[in-house]
């Protein structure tokens, strides 16, 4: 039994590391390409699956997600359409291992038809100017900025705000550059432009600035 046991061993030991299995299991990003144009997804899409493959003890410290792709082509996609199988022709692996299982086996990915809107740009004033002064007027440049977005997720009536701008300490006629908050997080700038101009009209209020003259008598 132990010369059974020793030749077992010394023939293990002979086999060279190409000709032994061994198994791995990867989290592996999942890629979306070809998105029709006019079409997004709506909500979050699972952004990573399983892969677990097997190759040669030589091969498998070799593959790791780095070389292991998942790509779901939605050229031929439609808003109808909710689960997309994952197969194995959507996975590259390097050339020597094999796929023993993939999870999930298909995801959800909801898409919609993108919707752009006009929306109005309001400055978002905080503090309060110094005893004396008031705010005459506010204008934003430009007033109205595009926005675009999954079609439930762009709202008819609402409005795209300023970063808080603080006129605490303003005194005079003042431009400010502001970035753009968005209505949620589901929606987008359309063009690249993030920033506005914010013209704030600061003047003294009315008597303010004129000192009280004394009274005239004439002396007789």
């Amino acid at each position: 039994m132990f010369s059974f046991i020793m030749a077992l061993v010394l023939w293990l030991a002979l086999i060279p590391e190409e000709k032994m299995y061994s198994g791995k299991t990867l989290v592996v990003p999942l890629e979306l390409i070809n998105i029709p144009p006019n079409m997004e997804p709506a909500e979050r899409v699972q952004p990573s699956i399983n892969i677990t493959l097997t190759a040669s003890n030589r091969l498998i410290p070799q593959i790791t997600a780095a070389n292991v792709h998942a790509v779901i082509d939605l050229r031929n996609a439609s808003v109808e359409q909710k689960d997309y199988p994952i197969n194995l022709s959507m996975i590259s692996i390097p050339a020597g291992a094999e796929i023993k299982e993939v999870y999930p086996s298909q995801v959800k990915i909801n898409l919609e038809n993108t919707k752009e809107i006009q929306l109005k740009i309001e400055a978002n004033i905080i503090g309060d100017l110094t005893e004396g002064f008031e705010l005459k007027k506010v204008e934003v440049i430009p007033g109205e900025v595009l926005i675009r977005g999954p079609k439930s997720k762009v709202p008819d009536k609402a409005v795209v705000r300023t970063t808080p701008i603080d006129i605490t300490q303003l005194t005079q006629p003042t431009e400010i550059e502001a970035d753009l908050i968005l209505p949620n997080p589901d929606v987008r700038l359309s063009g690249r432009n993030s920033r506005v101009l914010v013209r704030l009209l600061i003047q003294q209020k009315a008597g303010e600035g004129e000192q009280k003259q004394p009274d005239k008598k004439d002396k007789t």
